[in-house]
C-alpha cells in the first residue's frame, strides 16, 4: 500500500504567468457553458418560477462560497485547492477526502460539454454523429494544454470573450420580442416541489468557477489576482445568468426551450431554440450565431480540462 504526501509543505512551485484578466477568463471560462446548455433543464422540472427562485438562492449560495473561497486561495495560494484548505485546517484524511470530491467533480463536467459540443455542432453536421465531435474535442484540447498554461489561458481568454460577446448578442435580438404573458405561463408545473427539483440545473449557471482557487501557484500576484479574478468573475456569471434567463424564456414560454417541436426528449441546445423563434431556422445570423455559440462550450471545456485536479495538485503515491 502506498501513503499519500500532502502538498502543503511542498518547496515545488508552478510557473507564475497568470495576470488578474486571464484568472478572470479562466474563472468566467470555466463556467460560461452553463449558460448555453444544462440550466434549462431545470425548467421542465420546476417551470420558469421554480428555476427562477432557485438560481437566486443558488447564486447566493455561490456569492458568500466564493467570497470565503477566494480568502483561503489569497491565504494559502497553492494549486491544491479543496484538498490543500482541508488539509491545512482539518487534517490530511479530510483533505483527501475534499480533494477526491474536487476530480470527481472536474472529471465528470468535461464529457458532458463534450456531448454538448457535440449536440450544438450535429446541428450543422447531421451525418456526423455527436460523439465524433466530443471525441475530437478532447484530443484538440488536451494538445493545446500540453504546450503550456499561458498558451492555454490565453486561448481561453479570447474564446471566453466571444462567448460573452455572443451571449449580449443574443439577448440583444430576443430581449425586444419578450412577452410576459409567455414568460409567466406554466410557472410551477409539478408545485413547489419543482424548486427543490430544479437547484441542480441551476448550479450551471455557476459550476466550476472555484476552479480560479486551483490557479494560486500561476497567478503572478495571487493575493491580487485571485481576489479580482474571484469577484469579477462571479459579478460576470451572475449578469449572464439572468440575462440570459430572461432573454432566453420570454421568446415563447419556458416549454420551446426545453423540447423541439414534436419531441419529447429535452434539448442540450435551448439558446438555438430561442434564436430560432426569433430569426428562423434558416436565417444566415441565425447559424452564425449558433457557431459562435460553441465558443460558449468550448471555454469551460479548456478551461476544466487545464484546472483537472489529477494535474495541479500535488498529491504524491509514494
Amino acid at each position: 500500500m502506498g501513503k499519500i504526501a500532502a502538498s502543503t509543505d511542498s518547496t515545488e512551485h508552478l510557473s507564475r504567468t497568470l495576470s488578474p484578466l486571464m484568472v478572470w477568463g479562466l474563472g468566467v471560462g470555466y463556467v460560461i457553458s452553463g449558460m448555453y446548455f444544462g440550466w434549462n433543464l431545470g425548467l421542465a422540472e420546476g417551470g420558469t418560477l421554480g428555476l427562477g427562485i432557485a438560481t437566486v438562492f443558488t447564486a447566493l449560495m455561490y456569492i458568500f462560497f466564493t467570497l470565503s473561497y477566494a480568502e483561503l486561495a489569497c491565504a494559502i495560494p497553492k494549486a491544491g485547492g479543496a484538498y490543500t484548505y482541508a488539509a491545512y485546517g482539518l487534517g490530511e484524511q479530510w483533505g483527501i477526502l475534499a480533494g477526491l470530491a474536487q476530480i470527481i467533480e472536474f472529471v465528470f463536467a468535461p464529457p458532458a460539454i463534450a456531448a454538448a459540443i457535440g449536440a450544438y455542432l450535429h446541428i450543422f453536421f447531421p451525418s456526423v454523429p455527436t460523439l465524433f465531435f466530443a471525441c475530437a474535442a478532447y484530443v484538440v484540447f488536451t494538445a493545446i494544454n500540453i504546450r503550456g498554461v499561458k498558451v492555454a489561458a490565453s486561448l481561453e481568454l479570447i474564446i471566453t470573450i466571444i462567448a460573452i460577446v455572443e451571449l449580449i448578442i443574443f439577448a440583444g435580438l430576443t430581449i425586444p420580442h419578450f412577452n410576459w404573458a409567455q414568460f409567466s405561463h406554466n410557472p410551477l408545473p409539478n408545485s413547489y416541489s419543482g424548486i427543490f427539483a430544479a437547484i441542480p440545473f441551476s448550479i450551471w449557471f455557476f459550476l466550476a468557477i472555484e476552479g480560479i482557487a486551483n490557479l494560486g501557484e500561476e497567478a503572478i500576484n495571487p493575493q491580487r489576482g485571485l481576489m479580482l479574478g474571484f469577484s469579477y468573475a462571479m459579478v460576470t456569471l451572475v449578469i449572464l445568468c439572468f440575462l440570459t434567463f430572461f432573454a432566453s424564456i420570454g421568446v415563447g414560454g419556458w416549454e420551446k426551450i426545453v423540447y423541439v417541436d414534436g419531441a419529447s426528449t429535452p434539448s442540450d441546445s435551448p439558446l438555438p431554440l430561442a434564436l430560432g423563434q426569433v430569426l428562423g431556422s434558416d436565417s444566415p445570423f441565425y447559424h452564425l450565431l449558433v457557431v459562435i455559440g460553441v465558443f460558449g462550450l468550448v471555454a469551460s471545456f479548456n478551461g476544466i480540462i487545464e484546472v483537472n485536479p489529477f494535474v495541479q495538485t500535488k498529491i504524491n503515491l509514494v
